[in-house]
C-alpha cells in the first residue's frame, strides 16, 4: 500500500509521461492518447528508481482526486484525461453544458486575463470545472487563489 506522498508522486510523473513528454521514457501514444499498460509500466521501471506493478498503477488512478487517467474497458489501456501538450485526439463527445464553468487561476494573473481574456497558453484548450472546488486546486498551484464564473 502506497502513502499518499508516493501515490502523488507516481501521479505527477505519469501526468508528465501521458500528457506533456512521452518521449522521456521512450513512450509513444496513439491518436487517441491511450497506451498499453504493460509497455507503460516497463517504460516507467527502466527508467525511474522504485518500480510500480499493475497493482500500483490501478492504485494511483483509483485515488486521483482529479480522476487525472483513464484505463480502458478492457483494461488494457491508459490515458491522461485532459491537460496534454502533446497532440492528442481524446475523441470526446459534445455534450451541453452547465449554466456555469468556474476557471481557478492566480490572483497574480487577473489583471492580464481581463486585459486580454482566457487563453489556452501552451495547452490545447482552456481548463474549466464544473465546480468551483476543483478549479480552487487548479489556481491554488501557482499562488494565492481567485476563481473567475464563466457563463456557458
Amino acid at each position: 500500500m502506497l502513502t499518499k506522498q508516493e501515490e502523488k508522486k507516481i501521479s505527477k510523473f505519469l501526468s508528465l509521461v501521458l500528457r506533456h513528454r512521452p518521449e522521456q521514457i521512450d513512450l509513444q501514444l496513439s491518436t487517441g492518447g491511450w497506451v498499453a499498460i504493460p509497455i507503460l509500466i516497463a517504460q516507467y521501471n527502466k527508467h525511474k528508481p522504485t518500480p510500480i506493478t499493475r497493482e500500483i498503477l490501478e492504485q494511483v488512478v483509483a485515488n486521483n482526486d482529479k480522476k487525472r487517467f483513464t484505463i480502458d474497458h478492457q483494461q488494457d489501456l491508459i490515458r491522461a484525461n485532459q491537460g496534454h501538450s502533446v497532440t492528442v485526439d481524446l475523441q470526446l463527445q459534445p455534450k451541453e453544458p452547465p449554466l456555469h464553468l468556474y476557471h481557478g487561476t492566480a490572483e497574480k494573473w487577473l489583471s492580464i486575463i481581463f486585459e486580454e481574456g482566457l487563453k489556452k497558453m501552451n495547452r490545447h484548450h482552456v481548463h474549466l470545472s464544473k465546480d468551483t472546488t476543483t478549479a480552487q486546486k487548479v489556481g491554488a498551484r501557482k499562488g494565492k487563489v481567485a476563481l473567475l464564473q464563466v457563463a456557458a
